[in-house]
């Protein structure tokens, strides 16, 4: 069998090693194949390491760095004044081949940042992007870029669907994974100039270009991976991040209105059930920051230990299938 390494950031996030500590062991305890390497203060990490009775250090590992990128950490200090920090360390040791991906929930800006200095960028790939999973009605999609590229060309669109065809092909094991361009309508001639000539593009490559569609396409499950500019497609996320707090905070106070709303409540609660666990954000958690010499995967901040496990498992499947060879081939 072989053994994947995975570099976790402890430090990162809103919660630190409180969060990412009780993640790994459960990530661990459940694949017997993966050594994780726990980067940050050894003492904190330590601290939460002994809460559990058990826990095999042939699969956790510490590894001690000295300081801490803060989620308000501008670029700059990331760079040139941390460089110590548990997030560039973890991305050291992707470098250094001691660990095939790093997990990290800490600063998107300084986390892109930090990755495109230490590791690189793929041979032909002028800018890396953030992609993530939504969920749909059939599973989910594909989405990028969702923030790490305000201003795009349209062949840095073209760059993301391609780059988005080969995560998804390499983990879904899909040959031709099916490709949309967000606009404002499923036209042709829709949308400003930059997305007609990514249009063109797309519609002259080899991919399997689906054409234009709109956002509530997003969540119907037709289209495989879905390409947009960083600022467009942050929005996005968002908003549907908003959306599905909205619809959760709406039933959970309908149904607590009365008596006889809560009775009701009880005898819905396994349609209730699988519903929240069809929707719950936590399981998507984890976007892959694709067009880097190696593989990183990014934790949503406020992500509590069960969603930091879906993402540590983003990266576990992206190495189990090859995806970083996939991409080596765009």
């Amino acid at each position: 069998m072989t053994t994947i390494k995975i570099a976790i950031d402890c430090m990162g996030g809103d919660y630190g090693p409180t969060v990412t500590v009780p993640a790994a062991v459960s990530f661990v305890r459940a694949h017997p194949d993966v050594q994780l390497v726990l980067v940050g203060l050894p003492d904190l990490i330590r601290t939460q390491l002994n809460r559990y009775k058990t826990f095999d250090m042939l699969t956790l590992s510490i590894i001690g760095a000295s300081g801490v990128i803060a989620m308000d950490d501008s670029v700059e200090v990331a760079l040139r004044k941390k460089r110590d920090s548990s997030m560039r360390v973890a991305l050291n040791l992707v470098k250094e081949g001691r660990a095939q991906a790093c997990i990290s929930a800490g600063n998107t800006g300084a986390l892109m940042a930090v990755s495109r200095y230490v590791l690189k960028t793929l041979a032909g790939i002028d800018r890396p992007a953030i992609a993530c999973a939504l969920p749909n009605q059939k599973g989910y999609t594909t989405m990028l870029d969702l923030g790490a590229n305000v201003d795009c060309g349209p062949h840095n669109l073209l760059q993301f669907a391609e780059m988005g065809h080969a995560l998804v092909s390499a983990i879904d094991g899909k040959d031709r994974p099916s490709i949309g361009l967000l606009n404002i309508g499923e036209e042709v001639i829709k949308g400003n100039d930059i997305i007609k000539r990514a249009g063109e593009l797309l519609r002259a490559s080899a991919l399997n270009f689906h054409g234009n569609v709109e956002g509530s396409d997003i969540y119907k499950g037709m289209i495989d991976v879905i390409v947009c500019d960083g600022f467009v497609g942050n929005v996005a996320l968002k908003t549907s991040e908003g959306l599905a707090k909205m619809f959760a905070d709406i039933i959970r106070e309908e149904f607590s209105r009365s008596w006889a709303t809560k009775l009701i409540a009880l005898l819905a609660l396994p349609v209730l059930s699988r519903f929240k666990k069809r929707v719950d954000v936590r399981q998507y958690n984890g976007a892959a920051l694709l067009g880097l010499r190696g593989l990183v995967i990014k934790s949503h901040g406020a992500a509590d230990a069960h969603a930091f496990e879906w993402a540590i498992k983003r990266g576990y499947d992206a190495i189990k299938n090859g995806a970083l060879q996939r991409l080596n081939k765009i």
